[in-house]
């Protein structure tokens, strides 16, 4: 389990890596083809790979900050940094997609003059470059890592937004429907916006140690109730660390005439339990029937 998260770390690190180069060169390149085109689907799309560039590079810093050994200052680590780049992510997207409705709404009103067919060229060009990091980002873990996912989803709007300056640019130049490219700087900008909105809320949901989405608390007190010695459990907290590692703390009642022995192997068998059930880190405090919350011992295990 350890070395499988070792793995998908590295190859998400890689990912974003080659994503930020390929990004940054290309934003570069669609920001002064907008301009020059005149086109606020390209300037649009330009201003998300902006955001894409700068969420990567805190992606970046989120996983270098991540390997980073817990100390007697952070206790866990400095893993949650991963969920503080997801929600700054999600709100950029969000401000993103406010501006793009700002602009468009005056450019409904006075469409202006655009180069259409320098703007296809390099709106076909994006398609293209965002496919590759689209793909590339794919083969990492973009299901578990939310960190991940919000950059993925940064990527997904850029690519719709490359599809909807090249079917802007045909209208242009095919039927002269200059309203055709704020129409769809506005398309890109409402999906934009639910994919900014939807990152924001999960990270949130994480910070405020919500239980994972993946959980069913239901089916977690089943299993640990089903364990043979084990009477009931309370003061029951399930929360994510960060994305992929879920934590599990309880107080168990157990019957009084327990050993340390007996107690050890109890433990391990609610680890086995939990650990198939998507948690890793345990903590449980066992205490009898008799003297609930006294003569307790304190048992932990971690994956």
């Amino acid at each position: 389990m350890g070395h499988h998260h070792d793995h998908s770390h590295g190859s998400n690190k890689k990912a974003l890596m080659f994503s930020f180069i390929i990004i940054t060169i290309f934003m570069i390149v669609e920001a002064i083809g907008g301009i020059m085109t005149n086109s606020l689907a390209l300037i649009s799309d330009a201003g998300h790979m902006l955001s894409d560039a700068v969420s990567l590079g805190v992606g970046l810093l989120a996983f270098k900050m991540g390997e980073k050994v817990a100390d007697y200052n952070k206790t866990y680590g400095y893993k949650r940094f991963e969920i503080l780049a997801a929600v700054f992510n999600g709100v950029t997207l969000i401000l993103i997609a406010i501006y793009i409705f700002y602009e468009a709404f005056h450019r409904f009103q006075n469409p202006p003059e655009v180069t259409s067919t320098w703007m296809l060229v390099i709106a076909s060009i994006g398609l293209i470059v965002n496919l590759v990091v689209a793909w590339v980002l794919m083969r990492g873990d973009t299901n578990h890592n939310l960190n991940l996912r919000a950059v993925f989803l940064h990527v997904l709007g850029d690519l719709l937004g490359s599809v909807g300056a090249i079917v802007a640019a045909l209208l242009i130049i095919f039927f002269d429907w200059g309203w055709a490219d704020p129409l769809a700087s506005v398309i890109v900008a409402g999906l934009v916006l639910i994919s900014g909105w939807r990152v924001t809320k999960d990270s949130i949901h994480v910070l405020m140690e919500g239980v994972p989405k993946n959980l069913d608390l239901e089916e977690i007190i089943k299993a640990v109730e089903s364990i043979e010695g084990i009477n009931s459990i309370h003061d029951l907290h399930v929360w994510s660390i960060t994305s992929g590692q879920n934590a599990l703390s309880c107080h168990a009642v157990v019957d009084g005439d327990k050993s340390i022995e007996d107690c050890q192997l109890l433990l391990r068998d609610v680890e086995h339990h939990l650990e198939h059930k998507g948690i890793g880190h345990v903590t449980i405090q066992l205490e009898s029937n008799d003297h609930p919350h006294s003569e307790t011992l304190m048992c932990n295990g971690d994956e």
